[in-house]
């Protein structure tokens, strides 16, 4: 058998997870867990892409909207904490798809979750430096534009994204407990703005805000009506990425079997509530069309432009109560990106971790300091990494490519589960996910409806980025896998072809995309057609190369 669909022994899994002096330190409990995942929940989505939402999409249907992406990660989320019971190894969905479906499977959701993690840091830490220049505004002071902006947009770097980016990584190199702390912390100060936002709000949500509920569509398809809010679950799904982050830590947590399910659904739980009854403020005292007035600095701040409508009307104009929320809102939101940007980049580097020990990676990104037991060379790495494409790429990377690439992980998690029960039904599971297969399969089922609702071109960029992870795959880590050199498979040629018709189907998939996307008249994107066509032309033949070497 091909090595690609060779799975990893459970109980190689649970050694792995063992302590020792160059394992990684076992000190996060439950609570610890919850806070990690309220920290990461907590932020970017909650604070900038809501308002984009209801403005485009769902109006004050937005509220459905969060229901909509709970119910999905909640089917996720209880297959997640069976997993991270049964394996509490670093690693997160990438080390359950190498225990259910393989290793071929298992580098894909890894290569995927470098879209979630890394990207959606860069995103969030672009932002952060955007809400920086408002509160220092706010006293008075201004960094130079060009220092604040990308020479895209016509300035020399992003600079205090690089910043915060790179405080967090040494945060994360000087260990997960102290991680933890200041994650702690920052979590309680921001829930308590979420909380005051909410309790001054409510007095002053106008009626004719909430009505309709679920705005007419507009004719155009994800514009308002169901089809609006199905996209805006779609897009606020990049809210709730930090659960699955949680399960990243398995292998530093005290008591994962107890500690795991409680740190990913009470995370879930907490959050949930709190987005819908943010949301149900947010939209109730100020009209959803006013997100998007304004200037594109002011799109991102939904939350200020909803504390500027509290207040009584005078003349036709709102006299805000309480203008002082603003530069509290503006630090919690700086507060709510450092913990998102925190939490990001622990998962990335645990994830490489994982992959390096595999031997899918260079061993350099498991190298684990002696003092402080931290994969600090793989928190470097992503430190230069991801510093890099906030200070030189603009923040405009859309939510839907963090949401796309988490949407895919949740399936084949939950795809696992059913696998794991058929292969392994008598392995020791702490947590059971309830009503299986039902749950497992409402989750597939969700998270795909919500995949399918995101236009075109997100998927032309995922169809890319996972053609690039099987160039690198065929190119080193086929043939430095330890599962394959065990086996004796590594120079097996089908190994390649498998790989190589794998990357042909995604070319396809992408020519079909491309002339979806590009064949309609109010497409106007060259730039992305281009890309799309190179991609094409380079990949038939370098895909071809390794399917003629497959047939050696």
């Amino acid at each position: 058998m091909s090595n690609l669909w060779r799975t990893k022994p459970l109980g190689q899994l649970l050694a792995e997870a063992d302590e020792s002096e160059k394992g990684l330190k076992k000190t996060l409990s439950a609570g610890a867990l919850v806070a990690l995942g309220i920290g990461a929940i907590i932020g970017a989505g909650l604070f900038s892409i809501t308002g984009m939402a209801a403005a485009n999409h769902a109006g004050p249907g937005i509220m459905i909207s969060f229901v909509i992406a709970a119910i999905g990660c909640a089917f996720a989320g209880l297959c997640y904490a069976e997993f991270a019971s049964m394996i509490p190894v670093a690693g997160s969905a990438y080390t359950y798809s190498y225990a259910t479906m393989g290793e071929f499977i298992a580098w894909i959701i890894g290569w995927d979750l470098v879209l979630e993690y890394a990207v959606g840091a860069a995103t969030v830490a672009s932002s952060w430096s955007g809400y920086l220049g408002k509160l220092l505004a706010n006293f008075g002071m201004a960094l130079p534009e060009n220092l604040m902006t990308t020479p895209f947009d016509g300035g020399l770097i992003n600079l205090p994204a690089v910043f915060i980016v790179s405080i967090m990584s040494l945060v994360l190199i000087k260990g997960t407990s102290e991680s933890a702390w200041v994650n702690n912390a920052i979590v309680v100060m921001k829930v308590a703005i979420v909380l005051i936002f909410i309790f001054v709000g409510l007095k002053y949500i106008r009626p004719e805000n909430l009505t309709p509920l679920v705005p007419e569509n507009t004719g155009k398809f994800g514009e308002f009506g169901w089809s609006g809010i199905i996209r805006a679950a779609a897009i606020v799904f990049f809210a709730y990425i930090g659960f699955d982050a949680v399960s990243t830590a398995a292998q530093e947590t005290k008591n994962p079997k107890k500690a795991m399910p409680i740190g990913i659904m009470g995370s879930l739980l907490i959050c949930t509530v709190l987005y819908i009854v943010f949301a149900y403020v947010m939209v109730g005292v100020v009209h959803y069309s006013k997100f998007t007035s304004g200037s594109a600095g002011d799109h991102l701040a939904p939350v200020a432009i909803a504390i500027e409508n509290m207040g009584d009307i005078v003349n036709g104009k709102v006299i805000p109560a309480y203008p002082w929320l603003n530069t509290t809102i503006i630090i919690a939101i700086l507060l709510g990106y450092a913990s998102v940007i925190l939490v990001m980049l622990m998962g990335q580097s645990r994830v490489f971790y994982s992959m390096s020990k595999d031997g899918l990676l260079p061993k350099v990104f498991s190298e684990v300091h002696q003092r402080f037991r931290t994969p600090f060379k793989s928190n470097i790495f992503f430190m230069i990494l991801v510093s890099a494409f906030a200070a030189f790429i603009p923040g405009r990377v859309v939510g839907e490519m963090t949401s796309i690439g988490t949407l895919f992980a949740f399936i084949l998690v939950c795809v696992g589960v059913l696998v794991m029960r058929k292969t392994q039904p008598d392995a020791p599971r702490a947590f059971k996910t309830p009503l299986v297969p039902l749950i497992p399969v409402l989750g597939i089922l969700v998270c795909f409806g919500m995949m399918a609702f995101l236009p075109f071109d997100t998927w032309i960029r995922l169809v890319a980025w996972m053609m690039l992870g099987l160039d690198i795959y065929l190119f080193r880590g086929i043939k430095n896998s330890f599962l394959g050199k065990q086996n004796g498979t590594t120079d097996d040629p089908k190994n390649y072809r498998i790989t190589a018709i794998s990357g042909f189907g995604l070319t396809l998939l992408l020519v079909v995309l491309t002339y979806l996307h590009h064949s309609n008249v109010d497409v106007n994107d060259e730039g992305l057609l281009y890309f799309s066509l190179f991609m094409i032309v380079f990949h038939t033949f370098y895909y071809g190369y390794y399917l003629l070497k497959g047939k050696k």
